[in-house]
């Protein structure tokens, strides 16, 4: 489904990926891993066309190198960046209606799917997005890209700053999100999430991928634990 080879990016002159190759098959989850500054959020960000790159980015056989991020998104690729941008004036339900893409009207998910999933967010529905806490607004910017019905949704740093319960909320729906067809490629620090819920793992290290392999291999793999994941 998404097939990344050879992808280098930049920052001006920074030199940040050095040939990154992965892949992301259909209705599967993957785990990116890897130290803060290793280029995981780069990846995804050279995926969808927000950073200077060169090398080939494949989703469904067609290259998206070289598209507008827009364009990209039109594919079926949805983006869920650490930095949560809701719309802080706009209500939850207007911030939920905009991820609607108008030329899929009939998506897998519907507003009242991510109210059953976040009670929380039926309850602040009418109330400006910006007086929710950052963990809601986290959902709210996971569950608006969700309403764009995409094929494959890439999530930097989901539970980042997320109470524990919260964080089981976020897993469950992962969960959902796999059962309904659709492909998931996470960024993730907490290696306890990405080894439960991931049928694949990458880890990177100093802009490249450093181990490929199912959640039981990096388990039984030491030596990639302790110099690439653990501080």
């Amino acid at each position: 489904m998404l097939e990344v080879t050879d992808l280098h990016a930049y920052y001006g002159k920074s030199h940040i990926l050095h040939g990154v190759h992965m892949n992301v098959q259909p209705g599967e989850i993957v785990s990116l891993l890897g130290r803060n500054g290793a280029g995981r959020s780069t990846t995804i960000k050279a995926i969808m066309g927000q950073v200077a790159m060169t090398g080939s980015v494949r989703f469904r056989g067609k290259e998206l190198a070289g598209l507008k991020t827009f364009a990209i998104a039109r594919c079926g690729l949805g983006y869920v960046p650490e930095n949560r941008d809701i719309f802080p004036s706009l209500t939850v339900r207007q911030n939920l209606l905009l991820g609607v893409k108008s030329r899929r009207p009939n998506g897998r998910w519907t507003s009242e799917d991510m109210f059953n999933l976040f009670p929380v967010l039926r309850e602040r529905a009418d109330a400006p997005a910006g007086v929710m806490s950052g963990g809601e607004q986290q959902m709210l910017t996971l569950c608006r890209t969700l309403m764009g019905d995409p094929e494959l949704i890439m999530i930097d740093e989901p539970t980042e700053g997320l109470a524990p319960k919260i964080v089981g909320l976020v897993a469950r729906l992962f969960g959902e999100i796999k059962n309904r067809g659709v492909s998931i490629l996470l960024v993730e620090q907490k290696l306890t999430i990405a080894l439960k819920i991931s049928q694949r793992l990458y880890v990177m290290g100093h802009g490249q991928i450093v181990f490929e392999g199912t959640p039981e291999q990096l388990r039984t793999d030491e030596s990639v634990r302790k110099e690439w994941l653990e501080v």
